[in-house]
């Protein structure tokens, strides 16, 4: 049986509540809460946290009831250990989670949002348990495996944290944590195109969570299982397509959009796949808040 706690309102996301969520036998999950209406799932990518939701969650919860985790390993959710082949940060083991939560609070039907790790997870999410999406909006990423299949020097130059974080504990942990702050400034600004987008305090609450010797852990596990057992997963599943209605946006700035075409790489793998470019870098939901909302709203419904 499931257990939530209270845990104040959220300092970041208007007229949201913190709660944590303690499933049998899973990691406890923190995340938000707010609004009415149809359930819409929002998941982070990496450096961030749920925060990065922040500029555009509560104008969903005026039409949505919008629940926002931290993944498994990420702000201030627990952070397991890796187990054998990393199987622990699978984004298949990483999917459960917020289909349990979801489950927890009676939605067995919902839609999701995902961004850069969120949007991997939600991929797999919707493979996984289709039964459970509605729809699926997926922010600046192409499937893991076509990436991995096309990796050239631009794309490994660009994305080089994709081959660091894979190496061996304790190479990476080691490293960033001799200057937590100056891998995530540099992560941050080498990603967005948006100066300001991320500002201050929303750079030191991603900061707090980075400094966890246990997060920069679980943010190298979530990687190598990226390089590995989740390949492994997608190759088992080659012939599976996304069933949902799928939403693909992507920064017109950035990696993903200048190396791949992302739509094309989305049907490849989804049935019904509609999107576009906006102009920003990675991180569309704080580079260009009000673009995203617009789109949100008009592909869930809102």
């Amino acid at each position: 049986m499931a257990d939530f706690r209270d845990c104040g309102p959220s300092r970041f996301l208007e007229g949201f509540a913190l709660r944590d969520f303690q499933p049998d036998g899973g990691p406890r999950i923190r995340f938000a809460i707010a609004g009415q209406g149809k359930p819409l799932l929002l998941l982070h990518g990496h450096p961030q946290t749920h925060v990065t939701w922040r500029k555009i969650a509560p104008a969903l919860a005026r039409d949505f009831t919008v629940v926002v985790p931290d993944l498994r390993g990420y702000g201030d959710s627990d952070k397991p250990g890796g187990g054998v082949d990393h199987v622990t940060y699978s984004k298949r083991e990483m999917a459960r989670d917020p289909v349990a939560l979801m489950a927890a609070l009676g939605h067995r039907r919902f839609a999701v949002a995902g961004h850069d790790r969120g949007g991997r997870v939600a991929h797999r999410l919707a493979l996984d348990h289709p039964e459970a999406v509605e729809r699926l909006a997926l922010l600046d990423i192409a499937p893991t495996a076509t990436m991995y299949a096309r990796t050239d020097k631009v794309f490994a130059t660009r994305y080089f944290w994709w081959f660091f974080l894979i190496q061996p504990f304790p190479l990476p942990e080691t490293m960033i944590g001799a200057d937590p702050a100056f891998f995530l400034r540099k992560h941050i600004d080498g990603q967005n195109r948006t100066p300001g987008a991320t500002e201050p305090a929303a750079f030191e609450e991603y900061l707090r969570c980075y400094r966890d010797p246990a997060t920069r852990h679980a943010i190298c596990e979530d990687y190598r299982a990226a390089a590995g057992i989740d390949l492994e997963h997608d190759a088992a599943d080659a012939g599976a397509r996304i069933a949902a209605p799928v939403l693909a946006l992507w920064g017109a700035q950035g990696t993903v959009g200048q190396l791949y075409d992302v739509l094309a790489t989305w049907r490849e793998k989804a049935e019904t796949v509609s999107g576009r470019a906006i102009d920003c870098g990675h991180t569309l939901q704080e580079e260009r808040p009000e673009a995203v909302l617009a789109e949100f709203r008009r592909f869930f419904g809102g």
